[in-house]
């Protein structure tokens, strides 16, 4: 057992080592790119529970 954890750690170990040669520092222009992306979905999520809110009162008849 304790050979099989051994075995996983250092197979986990040489994967996350290949990850962090793979990726990279993302560019000014692509780290405003993802935040407005992000930004802009925050944004609809918000405005479609506001409508449902809205929705949900106006079938009540207020509260």
């Amino acid at each position: 057992m304790a050979e099989s954890y051994t075995e996983k750690f250092k197979s986990f170990i040489s994967e996350s080592k290949r990850v962090f040669l793979v990726t990279k520092k993302p560019s000014w222009k692509e780290y405003k790119l993802a935040a407005k992306i992000t930004g802009i979905g925050i944004i609809l999520i918000g405005l479609i529970g506001m409508l449902i809110h809205i929705i949900g009162t106006l079938i009540e008849g207020g509260a």
